[in-house]
């Protein structure tokens, strides 16, 4: 997946040691602080299937901070999935 450096110049700072980090270490980087409004942009971007198969390789290798994330990034995936369905249903 290349890197949408135009796109993450809108969200600066998620992988501050690293500029040449890949789109797929920045969003788990998103989703390490999650933000709604930041994980909706990436959702926008990249597909809220994106942004959910990053969180379960997270999930996967589950530590501390994984789990204190854990609660609000299921909300707001969850939140965002609902959003998503019902723009979707609304044609």
């Amino acid at each position: 997946m290349p890197v949408r450096e135009a796109f993450w110049s809108r969200h600066p700072g998620l992988a501050w040691s690293n500029s040449k980090a890949d789109d797929s270490v920045r969003i788990r980087a998103a989703l390490m602080r999650p933000r709604f409004h930041r994980i909706l942009d990436i959702a926008n971007e990249f597909g809220l299937d994106c942004v959910q198969a990053e969180w379960d390789a997270l999930l996967a290798d589950e530590d501390a901070a994984v789990r204190r994330a854990k609660p609000i990034v299921r909300r707001i995936l969850g939140n965002i999935g609902k959003g998503f369905a019902h723009a979707d249903s609304r044609g």
